[in-house]
């Protein structure tokens, strides 16, 4: 039995749900307002018996005891089983043999920053040396209490006053080099690597230091410099400001990205908790995801200029890669369904071939243009009432490329319309909301006096293109003979993947929300942001290596070209299992609804739960309540 699996048997997931929401007992299972999203109606269920909670609104997700943990503390997989191990009194020793060892490692580096940011911080408040730094901070009107909210400070000048203030606590000169603070020369001496700089602590979610960043003072250069990577800091997966953000950012349901450490601290400062900072960098893969669980809702502030406009588009593009996709479910009309309607019935679970899956992108992300010249910093301390307007009337994503491509062509030139097309197109192409395309494709067409039919025939060649598979190597592992985790249909999905690399394309219908188990969806998630199988084994939490193992010797039996099929055939399924518990789910909700409420008030959950069924299914839901007539089950 995996480490998971010994957890997941000794941690009732009622108890645990109980302990964030209160719980209401519906039938067998228990219901709740969501957690995650605000909502008038119950639409948050826990079954005991399949130890698995679901939201049937907004949030159209669900899972383990795992997945629960990770979205409500806002921690990943790894976090989450050191969690939950601690809670159900299992020991991890069994995760492998080095992993405690890299775990001290880690901590200490943790605490030798915690050390390094004390000793910054008692140099900018308390000596005459940091006077500089408070100056300059005076200057930039950055006040006492956010100084010390986000314990910010200074180095001095000396090449080596930090590296004896942490030998005298005991840390040894190695461990100051793997923790980036002090620089080896070639001569086996070594250094101080911040000297004369204002110090910025960077924090993970839990508040713990993993890295500096840090801003000369004088005519130094570059003038902002950071941490090197280390086990515990990388600067591409690091947000400034979020361990302080991440109460605020819930709350609010909304987190704005800027770009440097003084608009973070200015933002704070004035009220907007909610801001972080990709620190200078455009936007990378890994930053997303920190904040993928704290909320759906991103807004991108950047500057009005040429380069501003270009990053808004790179950061776009990333978020789109990075951020999860939410599986939706549209009744396909046919024969069968019309049938059912005319006789009275709604369409039951067992229609679930009639349901079209679609993967969308679950988030919203919208673009905020700065004044031209100015930063977030200078807006916010100069004109508070501004920045909420430019907060508020922040653009989505489309409407901006829109405004901005048609803004750089002369849409009175036939070949200046077929690239603004060009450009807009892949935008479209991944609006999979058919009215929301519609609308885009009719604002696109309306604006540059084109017909909608042209533009909708290249979007139906970009469709075909994308759907062309693209083959790479195959690879082959040691194999294992016992079974770790739980579904067929999953863990022969996850084989394929595994064993035939080729089959990356084919899997771009596959999506996390597919998958029932939190390990294979952990696993299917590092595989999905992973070039081979050393980097997929480094990415992935040590606990589920046994695991991996297991899938890469589990004996794939479609060969001979026939992968491909069998891959598409386990998508399917998925899909159709999905359609079967989201269909049984709702029918239970809504069951729940009518015998408490009435049916008017399972309408209204419908339409809360954004179900567009047609007016005709609405009539037979009020078929079945009326006098004399039998429930079609």
């Amino acid at each position: 039995m995996s480490i998971s699996s010994e957890i997941k048997e000794r941690i009732d997931i009622v108890e645990l749900v109980s302990a964030y929401v209160s719980l209401q007992k519906a039938g067998r299972n228990f219901k709740a307002l969501c957690p995650f999203h605000n909502e008038k109606h119950p639409s948050f269920f826990v079954f005991p018996e399949q130890q698995t909670w679901h939201c049937f609104g907004a949030c159209g997700t669900g899972g383990d005891v795992f997945s629960f943990i990770m979205k409500k503390e806002g921690i990943d997989f790894g976090q989450a089983l050191r969690l939950l191990a601690q809670r159900a009194g299992v020991t991890l020793s069994s995760v492998g043999p080095s992993s405690s060892v890299e775990d001290k490692k880690r901590e200490r580096l943790f605490q030798i920053n915690e050390a390094a940011t004390e000793y910054f911080h008692h140099l900018l408040l308390s000596t005459k040396a940091g006077e500089v730094a408070r100056n300059y901070l005076d200057k930039r009107k950055i006040a006492p209490e956010t100084i010390r909210g986000f314990r910010l400070g200074f180095s001095s000048s000396s090449w080596d006053a930090l590296k004896k203030f942490l030998a005298n606590k005991g840390y040894a000169t190695q461990e100051l080099i793997e923790a980036g603070l002090i620089i080896e020369k070639d001569e086996g001496n070594s250094y101080d690597r911040f000297r004369n700089r204002l110090i910025f602590p960077i924090c993970d979610l839990q508040g713990r230091v993993m890295g500096f960043g840090a801003r000369a003072l004088g005519e130094s250069l570059p003038k902002y410099i950071n941490s090197p990577q280390t086990a515990i800091f990388d600067k591409s997966s690091c947000l400034y400001g979020v361990g302080r953000a991440v109460d605020n950012i819930r709350r609010r349901n909304l987190v704005i990205i800027v770009e440097g450490y003084m608009d973070v601290l200015t933002a704070h400062q004035h009220g907007w908790q909610n801001v972080v900072a990709s620190m200078g960098t455009s936007l990378t893969e890994k930053q997303p995801r920190i904040l993928k669980r704290l909320t759906k809702n991103i807004i991108l502030a950047l500057d009005a200029d040429l380069a501003g406009q270009e990053a808004a588009f790179r950061g776009v593009e990333v978020l789109t890669h990075s951020l999860d996709k939410k599986i939706t479910s549209t009744l396909s009309w046919s024969k069968e369904l019309a049938s059912s309607v005319d006789k009275g019935m709604a369409p039951s679970p067992s229609l679930a071939g009639l349901v079209k899956h679609q993967s969308i992108l679950d988030a919203e992300i919208k673009i905020m243009l700065l004044p031209p010249g100015k930063d977030p910093d200078e807006v916010i301390g100069e004109d508070s009432a501004l920045w909420q307007s430019l907060v508020e009337q922040a653009l989505p994503v489309l409407d901006f490329a829109l405004e901005t491509v048609i803004s750089k062509v002369d849409i009175n030139k036939a070949k200046d319309k077929s690239l603004a097309v060009q450009k807009l197109l892949p935008l479209i192409y991944e609006i999979k909301d058919l009215v929301q395309q519609g609308h885009y494709v009719r604002k696109l067409a309306d604006t540059l006096k084109i017909r909608e039919s042209d533009i909708t025939a290249a979007l139906r060649k970009s469709q075909i293109a994308q759907r062309k598979p693209q083959l790479t190597a195959t690879t082959k592992q040691p194999r294992l003979s016992y079974p770790l985790v739980s579904n067929p249909i999953e863990e022969y999905c996850l084989a394929l993947l595994l064993q035939c690399p080729r089959l990356r394309q084919t899997a771009r219908g596959l999506e996390v929300a597919l998958f029932e188990s939190t390990e294979n969806r952990e696993i299917f998630a590092k595989w999905q942001c992973s070039q081979d199988i050393s980097e997929f084994r480094e990415k992935l939490d040590a606990s589920l290596l046994e695991n991996l193992d297991y899938l890469m010797s589990k004996p794939i039996l479609d060969k001979d070209g026939m992968e491909e099929y069998a891959l598409s055939d386990c998508i399917l399924r998925l899909q159709e299992n999905l359609s079967k518990r989201l269909e049984a789910g709702r029918e239970l909700m809504l069951n729940l609804t009518r015998e408490k409420e009435g049916v008017s008030a399972e309408l209204a959950k419908l339409d809360e739960q954004g179900i567009r069924y047609s007016e005709q299914l609405k009539e037979v839901f009020i078929k079945r309540e009326r006098p004399g007539r039998k429930e079609s089950r």
